[in-house]
């Protein structure tokens, strides 16, 4: 990769010659770093020449001022591989992301300022978009084309047509990337409509486009936006995502798909979302919010070309029989070996309640009314609401008011309700009112805040209004932040029991000779999340689809390994089942 020079004119050049870019969207942040080079291979072999990835703020900057771009967020680590494949990359490093991650990639302590107004010319936001620049582009800038490196595009912001039309906002992060050193040329990327086109667009920036269907209609459109330059479109949809209580995973035919393909590199660029899904690991799924809330499941897998563990599909053989068409194809040959394997079935060792560790994991904060997650410099995870109650006086009804996402409700830490979604905001009869209580508890989930749509700026998780009971507000609150992070987990001490029903912690060692990837099956136990020595692999329910939690080999150790589950409502299996093939 000696040539220094990529170009927009009538087409793509690279170093004075036509360039078509054929690309596959590969988030670093969602593969190991293990098999960075394996995916990248693959991705290769199918015949692309280009990588592309979105830039998560909120893991890149997880407290403000704190910057983090090394393990899995190493970008510099992960396009310098990529380079080495003889790719080149599409980065998009604009501070929203979309993708089906948790705010759209957009940090949650952003929500801690009262008045926020997100993805606009508002001062303070711009003021964070500023200091995340400066960050980020100490790392980005060299790795241009025009440093020697691999990168020759980069998005100014994502899909702005289908959230607001605000070009002075459009203009600042433009000109604040040209300020910190972006040297090559920018695009933008919207739905394929006039208006979206028009909304989401700034001078200076290539307009491209995104869809998975009618791809001639689609670039007919864009071809009107586009002033004689390149068609591209930027994502181009080749299966779907999955969201908890959908009927089965999503998936999409490859040979309609290999159609589309074909017709969009007859015509023009493309960039494949995605070549390869990976998982959001953690509490990174986003969601979505219409008539109702639609969180995703922990698996990204997408139906794309390479599944959510890396195996060759015949979706990627049909991709790579149409990019044949256009261009050479390399020999598929691999470097990384990789192996699935069943551990079979490993049993609970000990399981201790939530409520009975409560204080040794977190320090209460105490106030007249509760506040939400963000007010306590918290972003992830659930919280805990505890306060004191007259016992001589019926608990007859019960109200959340600017709660977020699923409330379970305890007296004496004794289960009564769980509010979901609408119910939250509702009030909840207690038919007959309850007696005898001194004590109430709200354990509240974050269950991922919507990444898309205009619901954007009301993401507050926790309580971020009252409780009433009783038709009144009720007063003096202690919060319990549980980030369920791996200091938090140090502190289990799993000799404090449990009761049948508690929200609870069970431990589960296991023994791994040779570590290879496998499922974790969740099969018997309710809702609640994982952790593998620390690591946390993301949440289960099941209500499903998603049955099987998938861990790749790099997260074993060789010889003991340790699981933590946190289930909360108190549907509890003695064992779990590590398998070797997925369930979706």
């Amino acid at each position: 990769m000696n040539n220094n020079r990529f170009e927009i004119r009538d087409k793509f050049y690279l170093d004075g010659k036509p360039f078509q870019i054929i690309s596959g969207s590969l988030h670093y942040f969602r593969v190991v770093p293990e098999y960075w080079r394996d995916r990248l291979e693959k991705l290769r072999a199918m015949g692309c020449n280009t990588v592309e990835t979105y830039l998560p703020w909120n893991l890149h900057e997880p407290r403000r001022g704190e910057f983090c771009f090394e393990g899995m967020l190493d970008l510099a680590a992960f396009l310098k591989t990529a380079q080495e494949l003889g790719l080149w990359a599409i980065v998009r490093p604009s501070p929203y992301a979309c993708g089906e991650w948790e705010f759209g990639g957009l940090p949650a302590w952003l929500l801690a300022e009262d008045g926020m107004r997100l993805r606009c010319s508002y001062p303070p936001f711009l003021a964070a978009v500023r200091e995340y620049y400066r960050a980020l582009f100490q790392v980005l800038a060299p790795l241009q084309i025009t440093r020697g490196g691999p990168v020759i595009l980069m998005q100014v912001e994502n899909e702005y047509g289908s959230f607001g039309s605000e070009t002075a906002y459009l203009e600042a992060l433009r000109d604040e990337m040209r300020r910190n050193g972006a040297e090559v040329p920018l695009i933008t990327s919207d739905g394929p409509t006039d208006d979206l086109l028009n909304c989401g667009g700034v001078p200076g920036a290539l307009p491209t486009a995104n869809f998975g269907s009618k791809a001639d209609a689609q670039l007919d459109v864009l071809q009107r936006h586009v002033d004689g330059g390149p068609l591209m479109c930027t994502e181009f949809w080749v299966g779907w995502f999955d969201a908890w209580g959908d009927k089965a995973h999503h998936t999409a035919p490859a040979e309609s798909a290999a159609k589309d393909l074909d017709r969009i590199l007859a015509r023009g660029s493309v960039n494949m979302y995605l070549f390869h899904g990976g998982t959001s690991f953690g509490f990174m799924n986003g969601a979505n919010y219409y008539e109702n809330f639609s969180p995703d499941v922990t698996s990204y897998d997408y139906d794309a070309p390479l599944s959510e563990d890396g195996q060759i599909t015949p979706k990627y053989m049909a991709f790579r029989e149409v990019i044949g068409k256009y261009r050479p194809l390399p020999d598929m040959k691999f470097s990384t070996r990789i192996v699935r394997r069943a551990y079979g079935r490993q049993k609970a060792k000990a399981c201790v309640s939530l409520f009975r560790v409560l204080r040794d994991l977190a320090q209460p904060v105490e106030n007249p009314w509760p506040l939400c997650m963000e007010k306590l410099g918290q972003s992830y995870g659930y919280i805990l609401y505890s306060s004191e109650w007259d016992s001589r006086i019926p608990i007859d009804s019960l109200c959340l008011i600017g709660a977020a996402d699923r409330a379970q409700i305890f007296f004496d830490e004794q289960p009564r309700r769980t509010l979901y979604d609408h119910e939250l905001q509702q009030e909840c009869r207690m038919t007959p009112g309850v007696s005898g209580v001194s004590r109430m508890e709200i354990l509240v989930e974050n269950m991922g805040r919507v990444n898309y749509g205009p619901r954007m700026d009301v993401q507050r998780k926790g309580i971020d209004g009252a409780v009433w009971v009783n038709r009144h507000g009720h007063a003096g609150w202690k919060m319990y932040s549980l980030p369920m992070d791996q200091a938090m987990l140090e502190k289990l001490d799993f000799s404090k029991g449990c009761g049948a029903e508690d929200p609870s912690f069970s431990e589960i060692p296991f023994l791994a000779e040779e570590p290879a990837d496998t499922f974790l099956d969740m099969t018997g136990w309710g809702k609640g999340c994982v952790f593998l020595n620390g690591f946390n692999l993301g949440r289960f329910w099941e209500k499903g689809p998603q049955k099987r939690l998938y861990i790749p080999a790099p997260l074993l150790r060789r010889g003991e390994n340790r699981l933590i589950v946190f289930e909360t409502e108190g549907k509890r299996a003695d064992c779990v089942s590590l398998e070797a093939e997925p369930a979706l």
